[in-house]
């Protein structure tokens, strides 16, 4: 098959397409790079600064049509996806699906559905908007309601999910939303993960703790690392010869990778049912995560033995007695190390990622042929 990957913001697309080439397919990765983190792709569409910046980068993704062209398959990470305002993205979107087989649209962050689902079915005891029944009034729950709220985005975020072929969806989160809106289209396929090794890059000595914390100086309140940052330093104040703290902000993803390898815990996304990438990353390098693990996504999985997450509430004292609970038991640590690499092995392994999405791929060209 042909397949053209558009946009990538946490790894998913770059690791797809690496599974997707194994198994003997073309697949071309179009993407900006993701500001800072410097994501790796094969067309890059990254927008300049400075004045006009929006009428060259259009020019720019005309130019670029030529190359959108003749593919089995093209998956879009996010129906937003194009770098320019929602009104001039339709003909980019309708462009594609003229000139292609299928159109696949991922679940896979932010879009009018999850603002809607968050806003109004309440599926979760707490999330992007809500926790239990107060809504979050942070910045960027707000922004994301701004952008998508009865406004031209969200009605052409709409407009691309209603015509997609196919809504992969990769979060427990993400495929309970959808399957209030799109329950025959939607189909969650796990993250992939590239396990390097089958031993943690890090031993814990016995001694020391070493806790890591990646900021997102923009994001750090919406995704709870303000909480969970004050909470970790409350703990290695109360307890200084039992571990240390490494915190880095906004790395290029490389460096990121390379900081955390000698850490033993992981703190991340409070608000979150599931293991994010950074969560799944840090697992697999046998890095202990501090964030979501929810039964919820256990289940899903079908995953009944193999629970390796510190679960936490959304709530600092929460944190706090999880740190606690994990300084004052030392025995555990490199078995919970351990098992944080089987359970990736198990279910985000990049290559068997790569077999679901080609039979998902395969079974759309297949349902055409048959017509």
């Amino acid at each position: 098959m042909r397949i053209l990957l558009f946009e990538d913001y946490s790894t998913l697309h770059t690791l797809l397409a690496k599974g997707l080439r194994e198994l003997g397919h073309q697949v071309t990765l179009v993407g900006n790079g993701n500001m800072f983190h410097d994501l790796p792709r094969d067309i890059d569409i990254r927008r300049s600064d400075g004045p006009f910046s929006g009428i060259r980068h259009m020019a720019r993704m005309l130019s670029l049509l030529p190359r959108f062209t003749g593919y089995d398959i093209v998956q879009l990470i996010n129906p937003d996806c194009f770098g320019l305002k929602a009104e001039r993205e339709y003909f980019f979107y309708d462009f594609l699906r003229r000139h292609n087989r299928k159109m696949v649209v991922g679940a896979f962050g932010c879009d009018w559905y999850w603002v809607d689902d968050g806003l109004h079915h309440k599926t979760f005891r707490y999330g992007d908007f809500y926790i239990g029944n107060q809504m979050r009034n942070d910045a960027a729950a707000q922004q994301f309601i701004h952008e998508y709220v009865n406004t031209a985005k969200g009605d052409y975020c709409r407009y691309v999910m209603e015509d997609a072929d196919r809504i992969p969806t990769c979060l427990y989160e993400y495929q309970a939303c959808y399957a209030h809106y799109f329950p025959e289209k939607s189909e969650y396929i796990p993250l992939p993960i590239e396990i390097e090794n089958d031993t943690p890059t890090h031993l814990f000595d016995g001694k020391r703790l070493r806790f890591f914390i990646g900021i997102d100086k923009a994001r750090s309140q919406y995704k709870g690392t303000d909480i969970m940052l004050s909470a970790l330093e409350h703990i290695a104040a109360k307890h200084p010869d039992s571990c240390d703290i490494i915190k880095v902000e906004n790395l290029p993803y490389a460096d990121y990778q390379q900081s955390m390898n000698s850490s033993d815990v992981m703190l991340d996304q409070l608000y979150s049912y599931t293991p994010s990438m950074n969560s799944l990353l840090a697992m697999s390098k046998g890095i202990i995560v501090v964030g979501g693990g929810e039964p919820e996504q256990y289940d899903l999985i079908h995953e009944t033995s193999l629970r390796p997450i510190i679960n936490v509430e959304p709530t600092y004292e929460s944190v706090c007695a999880q740190l606690e609970w994990l300084i004052t038991h030392p025995q555990i640590i490199n078995q919970l190390k351990a098992d944080s690499i089987s359970y990736v092995k198990k279910h985000h392994d990049y290559k068997q990622i790569a077999l679901s999405y080609e039979a998902m791929y395969q079974s759309l060209l297949q349902q055409s042929e048959r017509r």
